[in-house]
């Protein structure tokens, strides 16, 4: 069987994202924190590198937007750590 690194490296991404959706889902993880959107942003990350060598424009679409909506998601979670920490 041929399963070359991109697949791996792919599959992991999406073992990331559908693993922390999962532990959301069970209460396991907060939807809100930094854990669940790097996870989904790296998760992203690992699937487009995957999409890089066997290319999907769909897929590659909303993979695109799956990591703009984590990096939008950490940049509020660490402005609001900021002001907190500065009232």
């Amino acid at each position: 069987m041929n399963y070359p690194l991109h697949d791996v490296v792919g599959n992991l991404g999406v073992i990331m994202i559908v693993g922390s959706y999962f532990l959301v889902q069970i209460g396991k993880m907060s939807a809100t924190g930094v854990s669940y959107t790097s996870l989904n942003g790296l998760g992203a990350v690992l699937v487009m590198v995957s999409l890089w060598f066997n290319f999907n424009l769909s897929a590659f679409i909303i993979e695109v937007f799956w990591l703009l909506i984590s990096l939008v998601g950490l940049t509020r979670i660490f402005l609001q750590r900021r002001r907190n920490a500065n009232p």
